[in-house]
């Protein structure tokens, strides 16, 4: 194959390594999270004119809370923290940058460079900031109060439906790993091949956030550096 023809190739998408089942479970949570966090946006704020009671941004944060909620960057520290950054940011840059589109270039990136400090990188507060520069009078008019609303509201109810809709679903949020006791050290590696690999991540119900290349690729290394480790081990005893 040439080197023209894998390039083409790398745009082809990866299957979804996820059941049917989780699939409609994800788009179901989304459904419910949405529909819960307009519905108490309205009822702590009621209608407003010209003043939508959903940010834009959230519906992205609602794909990863929902459709990959083992990511770390669908965390509730990373969606909180990273909203309301990308808001106080874009606000920010709105009063002190006369030109918009520089506003905007400017609030994206750094939100992008607090989220890494505060350690709460969550993509679409990227949006939420562009949203805060270039969302029009209205959302101007607002001043710092859209980081308290839409962004604050809309996040915190979001976190709050995606936390029950899991837990009545039987699914771990916030993730954390399960660790699993290892098993008996027989004095060999065995070696994994991409077939077990693409069973075992069938019967998971989430999607890591990692390609399955990539996946494989790091417990092949790990592999072999256990296995250096206990040659080396061997060899000085």
């Amino acid at each position: 194959m040439s080197a023209f023809q894998q390039w083409c190739r790398d745009f082809v998408p990866a299957p979804i390594q996820l059941a049917p089942r989780e699939q409609l479970r994800s788009s179901l949570g989304a459904l419910i999270g949405i529909f819960f966090t307009a519905a108490i946006a309205c009822f702590f704020i009621g209608p407003v004119d010209n003043l939508p009671l959903l940010a834009a941004p959230l519906g992205a944060s609602a794909v990863l809370l929902f459709g990959v909620p083992a990511s770390p960057l669908a965390q509730p520290w990373p969606l909180i923290g990273g909203n309301l950054i990308g808001a106080v940011t874009g606000v920010s840059c709105a009063y002190l940058i006369a030109m918009p589109l520089l506003a905007a270039a400017v609030a994206v990136a750094v939100t992008v460079m607090l989220m890494f400090s505060f350690r709460c990188v969550h993509p679409p507060a990227g949006a939420v900031a562009i949203t805060a520069v270039l969302g029009g009078s209205t959302i101007h008019a607002l001043g710092y109060a859209f980081v308290l609303f839409p962004i604050g509201i809309n996040s915190v109810a979001l976190l709050a439906g995606a936390l029950v809709y899991h837990r009545l679903t039987g699914h771990r949020y916030p993730h954390h790993a399960i660790h699993k006791t290892p098993a008996a050290n027989h004095g060999a590696t065995e070696m994994f091949t991409r077939a077990d690999l693409d069973a075992v991540l069938r019967r998971r119900t989430e999607i890591l956030d990692i390609d399955v290349d990539d996946l494989e690729s790091v417990l092949e290394e790990v592999a072999q550096e256990s296995q250096r480790r206990r040659i080396n081990m061997s060899t000085s005893s």
